[in-house]
């Protein structure tokens, strides 16, 4: 909706896989997401602007390489992946789903920009969870080393936590080989933990509203403990809390985009973009949205519950973040969103919340 309201004849592929494991799982968002056509023709009437939809599934070739040949895309913003680590534990079955969606969808997009449109720009979903929790500076994307007196260049090593966080490391690997080999040019823009729930667009209309889960396996942790505080719920971080995460705003995921799309990469040229805006614990998390539950006069607790992942919980993390700022992102701040938006978005919601679907289920160790 920003690209297209900025100017750029814009059309959107999707084929509702999140909407079908929403319900497979019993889960949905605080508030209905309206069906896509239904919002393409409301962003029509309020705006002028038509926005083009293609239905089908990344994953099947043809389909992708049809879309590809009409369309012709100057720039692709690939979005189109199974988002969540907590669904790709659930078991042998979700694990491949989660790949076999993320990893061949996304070598589908490769083949049809080859084929089509091999000029233009692919800026791809990666995510901060690809490198892990290093114990060295997480630099963006690329590690100059010196190895028994010599040095190169190589792709930042990374440690997945989950069969997604691994599917985006493949995605990565082969974004970086067809810029190598073909000559194709690509952002990957590994994203931290976005919040927040509105922006310019979406307050055109209520029905063009954001998706906002707060359940334990699409919903963040930050969605939870407002969800929870709202509802007068404790606060559950996962184990002693200290799990570091890069954060960001809706606003500024928007920001991004528009920086790389119109600061495009060279030909054979895989770019890399860390991006998030500000570093927090999970227990920092906790604490400041009891303390911004406290303005609104709600009173929140913190409870830490036993961690069902297998992941360290104290740990050094200090990504490199320069890039995007030298391009010009002006981040919002959480300590700005909390109050203002969230917290009473959620208010307004709160007959809908389901505290059933908060706790976690999903094991690390084990399938249940």
């Amino acid at each position: 909706m920003y690209l297209s309201r900025g100017g750029y004849e814009v059309a959107v592929l999707d084929g509702f896989q999140k909407r079908r494991w929403e319900a497979q799982i019993g889960v949905q968002p605080l508030a209905p997401i309206h069906p896509l056509q239904e919002r393409v023709r409301i962003w029509k009437r309020e705006t002028g602007k038509n926005i083009r939809v293609f239905v089908g599934d990344l994953a099947h070739e043809r389909f992708t390489a049809r879309v590809f040949e009409q369309w012709k895309p100057d720039a692709i913003i690939h979005y189109g992946e199974q988002p969540s680590a907590p669904f790709s534990m659930m078991g042998n079955e979700k694990a491949v789903e989660t790949q076999v969606n993320n990893v061949a969808g996304n070598l589908n997009v490769l083949f049809a920009m080859k084929r089509s449109v091999p000029t233009a720009h692919l800026i791809k979903l990666g995510t901060m969870g690809e490198y892990g929790t290093p114990n060295i500076d997480i630099e963006e994307g690329w590690l100059d080393i010196e190895h028994k007196g010599r040095k190169d260049r190589v792709l930042m090593p990374k440690k997945p936590g989950s069969f997604y966080h691994l599917s985006k490391v493949h995605d990565s690997h082969n974004c970086e080989f067809v810029c190598r080999v073909w000559n194709l040019r690509i952002t990957d823009l590994n994203q931290g933990v976005v919040y927040g729930i509105e922006t310019d667009e979406t307050q055109i209309h209520e029905e063009l509203n954001t998706s906002f889960h707060y359940d334990e396996v699409f919903g963040t942790a930050l969605n939870r403990f407002c969800v929870q505080a709202a509802a007068g719920l404790p606060i559950t971080p996962y184990g002693s809390g200290g799990q570091k995460r890069g954060f960001l705003n809706i606003r500024d995921t928007i920001q991004c985009v528009e920086l790389a799309l119109s600061n495009p990469p060279l030909s054979g040229e895989f770019r890399v973009f860390n991006q998030f805006t500000e570093v927090f614990s999970i227990r920092e998390l906790a604490s400041t949205v009891a303390a911004a539950a406290k303005e609104i006069g709600v009173t929140a607790k913190v409870e830490h519950i036993i961690n069902p992942r297998i992941e360290e919980e104290e740990h050094y993390y200090n990504p490199v973040l320069t890039h995007l700022p030298s391009l010009g992102l002006k981040p919002h701040k959480l300590s700005d969103t909390l109050v203002k938006s969230m917290l009473s978005y959620i208010k307004r919601h709160s007959d809908r919340i389901d505290p059933d679907t908060i706790a976690p289920r999903v094991k690390w160790e084990g399938y249940v």
